[in-house]
């Protein structure tokens, strides 16, 4: 287990980094202000998706289905610092799972819906979790199925739990009602003395590393990270925010659910991304900020009719990032709908530089520059900036880079960032510089003299992601899983760039001799790994051989030049 060291914690409440409050208590004075005011909305297509109809909770409903979820989890006998995985939809349940684990000191581990037993059999494994929590279909497909599978090899996993198909929020095991009582969850919470220091979840992420990696977040981590949000999307009480994001990372529980939380306003759900429906609750719903990646906002500003059929009139602003924002399309949103685009670098680690229309108020500036959060002698209207220390640091000579015009690693600190990977202690010890900083493996330069000194610019990433759709991928997971296909003597998965998804995954193979292999082979070889579809690949690349350095270690940034090389043919 990861936790923040007395000395960390010490650091940052003297800083006054942290609030020293648990995310409980926030629901708890969320109910007690805003008590019949409505708070949480299911997404429209609910019934396709897990069955039921549509859920709207008021902040008093959400809390007596809070205490309904932590009941059942009580009863079952799960304590402080046990792990519940959850592999959920964006519907009301998931944000009342997540709640329950607040409110019972447990530890949420949230799991995409795209995942199978490969990725199942990994994360709840390596989390050590006691119960797992999922619904029982998922549109047409059994989501029960693949962990059936995995049970006899998760000898930590005692309990199952699905989200019932009927009208009623429910949590059901072995096709039941599961067993709640009251008795024990109240004497369960008087015994009960959380701490915000507490983990709270352990989120996952992919890197250049072959296998993903654990992030656990505390309390004190989620609501630092929610006031940086609620600055960027300037979240208000009573306004209506749109969660297009999974449940799984940073995105969605800090980009959203925190900001939410903390400042009682009204959380509409969305999955999966459908344009339709997005744009159906933009309206219908009065929505004033959501998130969508730059691909989609790109397609919208391009489909004039489709725009002029929907009233934007509620809306104010929308987070973006996972990639470069294209000039041209920060401004015509600016200019055509008054709607502010929030440029935003994040991870799931708790690094966060964002560029709003406050302090960037010239579009133009928004999409490629970055404040210097924490740089010497700059100052700016926000005030989470003031919480924040950033550096760069020569990547080959470990000096750090005060010129322009000179890329180096990102290198950042303040209260959202964490303190370590979940059970990784060889990654942990190179994680952290010798001053505390992570290091983000992400490439910034500072963007010019005089004025634009006073700016970040990104320059590219070192770590080798592949950002699909804005879901983080790692090459080398894919690698090794690849490795093992009879046709092929070597392969390496990498990125291609995409108008719509931002990358689409490609592999790069070099053939056994007298051996052929086409796309749909190696996809099919795949599938019967049980790996999740997004992870596919989309593109095929055939070489005698992959390029390597000097160490023998694959060139990847040669490969997409050489696909686009190989289709001009």
């Amino acid at each position: 287990m990861v936790r923040s060291t007395p000395q960390r914690i010490e650091q940052c409440m003297r800083l006054d980094w942290w609030s020293g409050r648990t995310v409980d208590e926030l629901l708890r004075e969320a109910v007690t202000l805003a008590a019949e005011r409505e708070a949480l909305v299911d997404p429209p297509n609910r019934a396709s998706l897990v069955g039921g109809r549509q859920q709207r909770l008021t902040w008093c409903e959400v809390d007596a289905h809070v205490d309904e979820f932590a009941a059942v989890l009580a009863t079952l006998g799960l304590e402080c610092g046990d792990v519940l995985a959850a592999q959920l939809p964006n519907t009301v349940e998931t944000v009342i799972g997540f709640l329950a684990c607040a409110r019972l000191g447990l530890i949420f581990c949230p799991l995409s819906m795209q995942f199978r037993a490969h990725e199942l059999r990994y994360m709840i494994g390596k989390a050590r979790a006691r119960a797992f929590l999922t619904v029982r279909r998922f549109k047409d497909s059994d989501s029960t199925a693949a962990l059936a599978e995995l049970r006899g090899e998760l000898p930590a996993l005692h309990h199952v739990l699905t989200i019932g198909e009927g009208d009623a929020i429910d949590l059901m095991m072995d096709g039941a009602p599961a067993r709640r009582d009251f008795t024990v969850l109240r004497e369960r919470l008087a015994r009960t003395q959380l701490d915000p220091n507490d983990l709270l979840t352990i989120c996952w992420t992919s890197g250049t590393e072959a296998r993903p990696k654990g992030v656990p977040r505390s309390h004190n981590h989620w609501i630092a990270n929610g006031e940086a949000c609620s600055e960027i999307g300037e979240v208000q009480t009573e306004d209506s925010v749109l969660n297009p994001f999974p449940m799984i990372n940073t995105a969605s529980i800090g980009g959203m659910v925190m900001p939410w939380l903390m400042q009682r306003a009204r959380l509409v759900q969305h999955h999966p991304f459908d344009l339709a429906i997005f744009l159906q609750q933009l309206e219908t719903e009065r929505i004033n900020y959501t998130v969508a990646p730059p691909a989609v906002l790109t397609q919208l500003l391009k489909n004039e009719e489709l725009l002029a059929r929907t009233d934007l009139s509620a809306l104010r602003s929308v987070g973006s990032g996972s990639a470069p924002l294209a000039s041209w399309m920060v401004e015509g949103w600016q200019r055509r709908f008054g709607v502010a685009i929030a440029n935003i670098f994040g991870s799931n680690e708790g690094c966060a530089l964002f560029s709003t229309a406050r302090d960037l108020p010239d579009p133009n500036d928004r999409a490629q520059f970055f404040p210097r959060f924490g740089a010497p002698g700059v100052q700016w209207s926000s005030r989470f900036s003031r919480k924040v220390r950033t550096r760069l640091v020569d990547m080959e000579t470990d000096e750090e880079i005060t010129t322009a015009g000179r890329p180096g690693e990102l290198r950042i600190d303040g209260p959202f960032r964490f303190d370590g990977y979940w059970d990784e202690p060889q990654l942990n010890a190179a994680a952290f510089d010798e001053l505390g900083f992570f290091r983000t493996g992400d490439l910034f330069e500072i963007a010019g003299e005089g004025e634009r000194a006073r700016y970040y610019r990104f320059v590219g990433r070192s770590k080798e992601v592949i950002v699909r759709g804005g879901m983080k991928l790692s090459p080398a997971e894919l690698d090794v899983l690849v490795e093992g296909h009879p046709q092929l003597r070597e392969a390496a998965f990498f990125g291609v760039p995409d108008e719509v998804l931002g990358e689409r995954v490609a592999v790069a193979v070099a053939l056994r001799p007298g051996e052929n292999v086409t796309l749909e082979n190696i996809v099919d070889w795949l599938r019967k790994r049980d790996l999740a579809v997004i992870k596919l690949p989309e593109r095929l690349l055939i070489l005698d051989a992959l390029p390597r350095n000097s160490l023998g270690k694959v060139v990847r940034r040669a490969l997409p030049q050489l696909y686009f090389a190989a289709q001009r043919r």
